[in-house]
């Protein structure tokens, strides 16, 4: 896996390419849930997007994420 440092540049860039227009904030984390590992960009409005990271680092963009995934 790439370093969370990467990955949440990677999910970033992919945000904003996507249409994003909020700014993710410091909130924002890559988390290991059930055994996958997510990157979830938030700010202070809550979840912007999640991004699965698949086996071969690539990401996935979520439209729904796991529950166990909090604002």
């Amino acid at each position: 896996m790439d370093s969370e440092e990467k990955l949440m540049s990677r999910a970033m860039a992919a945000h904003f390419r996507f249409g994003g227009i909020d700014q993710p904030s410091n909130s924002s984390s890559v988390e290991e849930i059930s055994g996958k590992w997510y990157v979830i960009l938030r700010n202070i409005n809550g979840i912007l997007s999640v991004y699965r990271v698949r086996n071969d680092d690539k990401l996935k963009r979520l439209k729904r994420w796991p529950k166990d995934i909090e604002e």
